[in-house]
């Protein structure tokens, strides 16, 4: 489990960024979140791929704020995140939500469930879009 710790803890920091590891996922891992639902590692890495592709393209600015990860229990680690950005736009609204992760592991210490959750709807989120900024 620590392999796997370690492995998150230097990915998720970056994954606006570069890619991930993803030796430390099943091929059949579930990823879900308030907006997605996707099984299977290639559709896995397509989820990583569109987070990195729409960073470059929405936003001037943005960061995985991983605050904490650690075991729950024998077969499961949670991280704390925020998400911060500033939106490629001529007021330049910033984006910002928090949310913990909660990974599952198998027999062979691997992760084939990886879910997110959201501290507020898809919805509350992209109204920042839209938010001008106070001055």
């Amino acid at each position: 489990m620590q392999k796997i710790i370690e492995t998150l803890n230097q990915d998720l920091p970056t994954l606006f960024q570069k890619d991930i590891t993803y030796d430390i996922y099943t091929q059949d891992i579930l990823f879900k979140d308030p907006v997605n639902k996707f099984k299977g590692k290639p559709n896995y890495r397509i989820v990583y791929w569109t987070l990195r592709f729409h960073a470059r393209l929405f936003f001037t600015d943005i960061h995985f704020d991983l605050h904490n990860i650690a075991p729950s229990d024998e077969k499961t680690i949670i991280a704390n995140w925020t998400v911060r950005g500033t939106l490629r736009l001529p007021w330049q609204p910033k984006l910002y939500f928090n949310g913990y992760s909660t990974y599952k592991l198998n027999q062979n210490q691997l992760i084939y469930e990886h879910i997110d959750t959201w501290d507020r709807e898809p919805s509350e989120i992209l109204k920042q879009f839209f938010q001008k900024p106070t001055s």
